[in-house]
């Protein structure tokens, strides 16, 4: 094993020159002494043992440069042969990570004996392990641990005095995890011109000459599936103006998936099928007395929440009772309104009539948003007053009950900007519409919903153009003109908490009280739309809220940067489900090509093994273990197939295999394979669905 193995010297022969000028000389060929040379030289430049009993040869200055090779001539890049300048005198012994790793190891029966000058008279070393080894060898230096070589001290010895030092950026450091791919990450080695981009000296530069050597270390890929959203890219990452937290989203979400799948507990008597729709469930009280009955005009309505048969999606149907259809034209504004598709608008899907009922009903589809509230529910809706809770008290020595809370229910006022959020959105639904050639006629907080935070959508469209069919009317131009005057009630109406705010009667003290808590610009458009005097047009009302309408983008901006944040989280949940579809596929199976023991032999009884590591490890008392992280954490290196080994124990506990997560991904794959290609042959040609 290659921790075990002879480590490589990879030390440079760099000498000290003597000035400028001889340091771009050639470099003289080496003396022929019956001498060794000292390596210390050869290396450093010097030798501290050179008047303290060093036996080898110390050449002068001029002598003491490295020979040239002969043949074969080196790469004009090898390490061997860079240039060196005069900062790399006083550098450390330096052994690169991946010489143990990546270099065949000798035989180390005598480090310190000579290589035989026949076992080399053949070839001639090719790299600069090969090379450096040869030296070692013939010259019988080895590496002390302060920096100098001398002659026969063991490999033992050596890493013993290495020991002594203190090195603190390499304490439980892993050699054989970390190696030259880490330092070479990023470079593709099937590239035909990979060596062309492989610049040792780059690297010499970036690690021999400093004093601590720094290796790259990456985090590891099945950690980097769904990667965060940088902070500075999110002004708020935990709540905006239209996005909740994470932890409300992710409560609002799942009550609108509970409350699109709710079903009736008790018959109401509704039709089971009603024109493609069916599993009708009462969004509105249905069984109430006929004065506490909302009407649509002159129509009682309710509405229901049903599921289409053709997609198999919640739509919301409203139902007006008492209705009878004069002429199959009045469907035709219903046809154009379905054309018009704008966030702040409730989708129009289609409109018909029954007698499921059990009379004549209009019954018109729109688009369904789970757990949506009327304006008039949201903001003005009186609040029932909650039971009074009292307190004794004590004044002047005697105890009395103290009421905290009032008779009377507080006003509840919206947040400005919130109230601008509402009105931008409206203002932009209507002009949609306007531009269409069509009138919303339905602008009331009564009709207008809120679907979530700060999100405001236009609901019942067309219905009126429905019932009001062949009726006199009056023209368009009229009818927009209204529309802009009831959006200015609106306002009056959210600002006072008051559906009638508007009237001659309370106008003037709905405007006393607008100017206690909104800002100017509030009641000027509310009193320009408000009067009737004055034509209008809904293009010079976007003129008036034009910086509200640019905060407004802003916001919506940052929600979707937010939203996105979110969905990078639940970006790559599928891909553990396939990993268990396949052990479910492959584990326990009965019998496969004929062969009871499929599923126990081969490369599928690795996948059993590896099962019983994830799911079924028991504690040191026999218990299981329920450690969902050790799962997750499991699957998703096999998912990304890392070379991280594992023991597999059999459950008899005589046998044990040790493997990567690599291999277990390849069994896998090859067993799931097998399962595809007997599918598709007993398919007679037909295409298997593989996950």
């Amino acid at each position: 094993m290659s921790f075990f193995s002879r480590a490589q010297s990879t030390a440079v022969r760099i000498a000290k020159p003597a000035d400028e000028e001889d340091a771009v000389k050639q470099p003289t060929p080496r003396k022929d002494s019956v001498q060794r040379q000292c390596r210390n030289i050869v290396i450093y430049g010097h030798c501290r043992y050179q008047d303290k009993g060093c036996v080898y040869y110390h050449p002068p200055a001029e002598d003491s440069l490295p020979p040239q090779p002969s043949s074969p001539s080196p790469r004009v890049d090898s390490p061997a042969i860079a240039t060196i300048t005069t900062q790399a005198l006083n550098a450390p012994v330096f052994v690169p990570k991946f010489a143990a790793a990546n270099t065949t190891t000798p035989a180390e029966s005598n480090p310190t004996s000579p290589v035989p000058q026949s076992q080399n008279s053949g070839s001639q070393p090719t790299t600069v392990e090969e090379m450096q080894y040869q030296y070692e060898t013939q010259n019988g230096y080895q590496d002390q641990g302060d920096g100098e070589y001398v002659e026969g001290q063991s490999y033992e010895q050596e890493h013993q005095e290495y020991g002594q030092h203190d090195y603190p950026g390499y304490q439980g450091y892993d050699y054989q995890v970390d190696q030259a791919g880490n330092v070479l990450q990023g470079m593709e080695l099937t590239d035909p011109n990979y060596y062309e981009e492989y610049h040792p000296h780059d690297m010499m530069d970036a690690s021999y000459y400093n004093a601590a050597p720094v290796f790259l270390r990456q985090p590891l890929n099945y950690l980097l599936y769904t990667p965060f959203t940088p902070a500075e890219q999110v002004r708020n990452p935990q709540a905006t103006h239209f996005v909740p937290s994470s932890t409300d989203l992710r409560q609002a979400l799942q009550e609108r998936s509970e409350t699109a799948r709710t079903v009736n507990l008790v018959d109401l008597g509704l039709p089971e099928e009603l024109q493609g729709y069916h599993t009708l469930v009462p969004i509105e009280p249905v069984n109430v007395a006929a004065a506490d009955r909302k009407k649509f005009g002159n129509w009682y309505s309710t509405v229901y929440r049903a599921v289409r048969t053709s997609d198999g999606g919640a739509h919301c149907l409203r139902k007006v009772e008492n209705f009878r259809l004069s002429h199959q034209a009045a469907f035709a504004p219903i046809e154009t309104w379905s054309q018009i598709h704008h966030p702040s608008i409730v989708w129009v899907r289609e409109a018909f009539t029954t007698r499921s009922f059990n009379d004549n009903s209009l019954v018109v589809s729109y688009a369904y948003h789970p757990n949506s509230k009327t304006l008039y529910d949201a903001h003005m809706k009186p609040k029932p007053l909650p039971i009074p809770t009292y307190q004794q008290s004590v004044y002047y020595g005697r105890h009395q009950p103290r009421n905290h809370l009032s008779n009377q229910p507080q006003q509840q006022w919206i947040e400005e900007r919130t109230l601008w959020s509402y009105i931008v959105q409206i203002a932009s639904a209507i002009k949609a519409v306007h531009e269409r050639g069509l009138a919303v006629r339905i602008i009331d907080a009564t009709k207008i919903i809120v679907t979530g935070k700060n999100r405001v959508r236009i609901s019942s469209c067309g219905i009126f153009d429905v019932l009001l069919f062949g009726t006199p009317q009056p023209d368009l131009a009229t009818l927009q003109q209204e529309d802009l005057l009831k959006f200015g009630r609106l306002i009056f109406a959210l600002c006072s908490g008051n559906l009638n705010a508007a009237t001659p009667a309370n106008l003037q003290k709905s405007v006393e009280a607008m100017k206690k808590v909104y800002g100017v610009e509030v009641q000027a458009l509310a009193l320009f739309l408000c009067s009737s005097k004055i034509k209008k047009s809904i293009d010079e009302v976007l003129d008036m809220i034009r910086p509200k309408i640019l905060q407004e983008q802003d916001e919506a901006l940052m929600a979707t940067d937010r939203l996105e944040n979110e969905l990078m989280g639940e970006l790559e949940n599928a891909r553990l489900f396939r990993l268990m579809c396949k052990f479910g596929f492959i584990n326990e199976r009965p019998e496969f090509a004929r062969d009871a023991r499929w599923s126990e032999t081969g490369d599928r009884y690795i996948i059993k093994l590896f099962r019983d590591y994830v799911f079924h490890q028991v504690d040191e008392h026999g218990n299981p273990v329920l450690d969902l992280s050790h799962v997750l954490t499991c699957l998703n290196k096999l998912d990304a197939g890392t070379d991280e080994k594992l023991m597999l124990v059999a459950r008899d506990e005589q046998s044990c295999l040790v493997v990567s997560y690599k291999d277990i991904k390849s069994c896998v794959s090859n067993a799931f394979d097998d399962l595809v290609r007997a599918t598709t042959a007993m398919q007679s040609g037909k295409d298997a669905r593989v996950i």
